[in-house]
């Protein structure tokens, strides 16, 4: 037997296997959490479910969940990236979990990139769920797959920057608060249930630019309307990621 053979070989694990083992971690984490599993898939099922099957809110011509069902996939995406992030993300830097994180070998870019990833396997779960459902109701999508992927992870990425912009300049309480709120008044006046031809043509224009509109009327231009690539929703969808992200890079504070 050689010498060394039983010699500890102590070093940082590859970079590849940290981000995954932090994915996997930050997953977990965020599907056993009761408020969050309560935004990111019990409401937005109980608002398909509820405006599908109730003709409370005027859709237009056809079947309400043709309508319905891409604005709910935008709250989808809006509840894990935007909110649910947010408030995960400010208490973990409230109880300096992000500080002895960003001390480890795993780099903070490498971590930030492991939350992103969480919220994207978290989105794949939601996704597959709300189309069962809208599905089973009766749901007819057209519209091509590879655009809608297009707007879901630019959508994903759009509200990822807000998300941790606001958990790393604000107390975790101000956080849980604010998130709270935008998601509910994104709820109401994103066009996600309440068509925006509803609302007075100045607030319309206001409401257009919000990265929840862009990114349920781009969905449903797609989804519904058959439409190739919604480029001015892409466009404020792109222009809310560069400014969300650029922001929390420069503003995000770990402690």
């Amino acid at each position: 037997m050689s010498a060394g053979t039983y010699t500890p070989r102590p070093g940082a694990a590859p970079l590849p296997r940290m981000i995954a083992a932090q994915t996997a971690l930050e997953t977990r984490m965020l599907l056993r959490n009761g408020e969050q599993l309560l935004l990111t898939v019990i409401i937005p099922t109980l608002l398909l479910v509820l405006f599908s099957a109730v003709d409370i809110v005027d859709t237009g011509s056809g079947a309400s969940v043709d309508f319905l069902a891409p604005g709910v996939l935008a709250l989808a995406v809006m509840s894990t990236a935007f909110t649910g992030q947010a408030i995960a993300t400010g208490f973990e830097r409230r109880y300096g979990v992000l500080k002895r994180l960003g001390a480890s070998p795993l780099p903070r870019w490498a971590l930030m990139a492991a939350k992103t990833l969480s919220v994207l396997v978290t989105e794949v779960l939601q996704v597959l769920l709300l189309t069962a459902i809208a599905f089973a109701l009766g749901w007819s999508p057209q519209g091509n797959p590879l655009s809608v992927l297009l707007l879901l992870v630019l959508g994903t990425a759009a509200f990822s920057g807000v998300g941790l912009l606001m958990a790393g300049t604000l107390k975790a309480e101000a956080t849980l608060a604010a998130a709270n709120l935008v998601f509910l008044l994104l709820l109401v006046g994103g066009g996600v249930i309440v068509p925006l031809d509803k609302f007075p043509d100045a607030v319309q224009s206001v409401l257009g630019l919000l990265p929840i509109s862009a990114l349920s009327e781009g969905l449903r231009d797609v989804l519904q309307h058959g439409a190739s690539m919604p480029w001015a929703q892409a466009g404020i969808l792109a222009v809310w990621t560069v400014l969300g992200l650029g922001a929390a890079a420069k503003f995000f504070r770990w402690e």
